[in-house]
């Protein structure tokens, strides 16, 4: 069951609790969410510069233009 250990949890601690302490935690909650929802939107996006030269190693002793060559004439490649 999707959620039961938190069901579980409001049955047996939330709800018994007053309306006004039952507020105050739904509000400590949306604190807590809303500061990690910003923590996660504020990391920075990855630069795409940093894959700059990744994989060069692959291509070393390859002619460029003859590989272009054969994937156009649909040769085999190396």
């Amino acid at each position: 069951m999707a959620g039961g250990r938190a069901r579980a949890l409001y049955e047996e601690q939330v709800r018994a609790l007053p309306l006004q302490e039952r507020l105050t935690l739904l509000a400590l909650l949306a604190a807590d969410l809303a500061a990690e929802a910003d923590a996660i939107t504020a990391a920075p996006a990855p630069d795409i510069m940093e894959l700059e030269g990744l994989g060069k190693a692959l291509w070393q002793g390859i002619d460029a233009q003859e590989y272009v060559r054969r994937l156009r004439a649909g040769e085999p490649l190396p």
